[in-house]
């Protein structure tokens, strides 16, 4: 958010209070008649690394699997995808994408090289799920790809060759490799992240030294009809916006967009990070106090993008974010592989309604990740798939994709779970494609349900109809070979009367609703 919109935003019209015991009341105002930022459908993004079971199982079994498939790419797995209209897939990585030489990925799949994957766990990296692999899974789905190339471990001339490999419509060698090997149209490629994580695994560069690499690498870009791509820089570690800075300042011209990177760690600590499901409501806590953060995290970066960038021309993308948790036992500690909760559902909403706060500058989002790894929507196991609560929460906020925000004006109280003190919730607004008014709120309160008075500010509606995403345990999971224990039902706690909505939103929960 920015200039008067922003003063709107945060106006605080009253003050909420404990109405009961195990209630918590609060009042807002919904201001239809004024607009804000645009939310960008990328805000809902996917990541989907080389690494465990993201790829290799998760989305390719190959053609002559006997789990269903088009070309090798998992049908139940697209048709999940694109049910919740999935924008953007990042690929293929992550540290991985570093130490990845595009070369090894084309061509007849029996012929490629195997590799070492040794940022994760040492595993065989077969390079069957290549560039025409992800291009097709991403015409699968429906997303658009936004592809990763190696800075750290390459050089401009193998980044300009696989660009024009994907993209070049000429008699170029290049392109004519490209239909030799079964693609005869160029892929459009509306992004490329020039690096990642170049301050860690991506060379442990300095913000000088990346800064330099980064002007010689876009100057090899060639930035024109034929790969007309958002250049995404290599962004920050969470706070360092040092890194932001020095960047910027040193490369804005050559950039439209640069990354941020903030996991939820709920302990605080990268050495134990804590259980994803068995969790106290300390943890819980914990968790919440940890992904709040995102807020100032955001505003400490904008805050430099404004001085650097006044024209608001750059692109915050948050290419990496979500709940990272210690392996589950009996697994491979470098897959990553963890199990996937109501409590990360609703922490993904709470992301979400940060997200729209800063939909300014924040234009972009991916989920770390896709599948099997992190805080995956999709688990897989054989030919079974697994949506988790975090798909559903993807999926409640689908009418916010390419939307226009609307200022809520609200302050939720301060609560104390188990010594972590959090806002009970969070919420945002926007008018959707559709010509409707949503409205979403993450509860955090373990025990406490939450009654909002909304004033409409003239608005006028007739009905109000939605979703909640909810359940008894705060550990509950969605699981192979059972009943789903965590997906969206019906809500009937909203009511209209004149001027005025009230919801009545259960503790732990997710609502998102609509005005009719």
């Amino acid at each position: 958010m920015g200039g008067k919109w922003l003063g709107a935003a945060i106006a605080l019209l009253a003050v909420a209070t404990s109405a009961r015991a195990g209630e918590i009341s609060a009042t807002a105002t919904l201001r239809a008649d004024q607009s804000g930022p645009a939310i960008s459908r990328y805000i809902y993004g996917q990541f989907s690394e080389h690494l465990g079971a993201g790829v290799y199982d998760g989305i390719w079994v190959g053609p002559d699997s006997k789990i269903p498939n088009v070309r090798g790419v998992r049908s139940d797995v697209v048709g999940a995808l694109k049910a919740i209209k999935t924008p953007v897939i990042r690929w293929p990585g992550g540290c991985f994408a570093d130490e990845y030489h595009w070369r090894d990925g084309i061509g007849p799949r029996d012929k490629r090289p195997s590799r070492k994957n040794n940022w994760w766990g040492g595993s065989p990296e077969t390079n069957a799920f290549g560039t025409h692999e992800f291009m097709d899974f991403a015409e699968q789905v429906g997303a658009d790809p936004y592809v990763a190339v190696n800075v750290g471990s390459s050089n401009p001339t193998v980044m300009r060759e696989w660009i024009e490999y994907m993209t070049s419509p000429g008699e170029d060698t290049l392109a004519q490799e490209r239909r030799a090997n079964g693609r005869d149209k160029p892929w459009k490629v509306p992004f490329i992240g020039i690096g990642n994580e170049s301050w860690g695994c991506g060379g442990e560069m300095t913000p000088e030294y990346y800064a330099n690499e980064y002007r010689r690498f876009s100057s090899f870009f060639h930035k024109n009809s034929d790969n007309p791509a958002v250049r995404v820089a290599s962004g920050a570690n969470s706070f360092d916006v040092n890194w932001t800075d020095v960047v910027t300042k040193a490369a804005a011209k050559r950039m439209d967009a640069i990354s941020l990177h903030y996991y939820t760690i709920q302990t605080g600590d990268w050495n134990k990070k804590g259980a994803a499901t068995g969790f106290d409501k300390a943890a819980w806590g914990k968790s919440f106090a940890q992904t709040l953060r995102m807020d100032d995290l955001l505003r400490q970066h904008i805050a430099v993008l404004d001085r650097n960038d006044p024209q608001k021309r750059i692109g915050l993308y948050v290419d990496e974010w979500g709940t990272w948790y210690d392996t589950e036992p009996g697994t491979n500690p470098g897959h990553l592989y963890q199990l996937n909760t109501l409590r990360d559902g609703v922490l993904a909403a709470v992301n979400f309604n940060i997200f729209h706060k800063h939909a300014e500058r924040v234009r972009m989002a991916n989920i770390a990740q896709t599948i099997n790894v992190l805080q995956a929507v999709i688990l897989t196991k054989g030919d079974q798939m697994v949506l988790t609560p975090t798909y559903y929460a993807h999926q409640m906020y689908m009418p916010f994709q390419d939307s226009t925000a609307i200022p809520l004006e609200i302050t939720a109280p301060e609560i104390d779970v188990a010594g972590s003190k959090i806002p009970a919730f969070n919420a945002s607004a926007a008018k959707g494609k559709d010509g409707k008014i949503y409205v979403a709120v993450a509860n955090m309160a373990l025990d406490d349900s939450v009654k909002l008075n909304v004033s409409l500010a003239g608005l006028k509606a007739k009905m109000v109809s939605g979703q909640v995403l909810t359940a008894d345990k705060m550990d509950a999971m969605n699981d192979f070979g059972a009943k789903p224990a965590v997906v969206p039902v019906p809500f009937k706690g909203g009511k209209l009367s004149g001027d005025r909505l009230t919801l009545d939103i259960p503790s732990k929960s997710v609502v998102v609703v609509r005005l009719d």
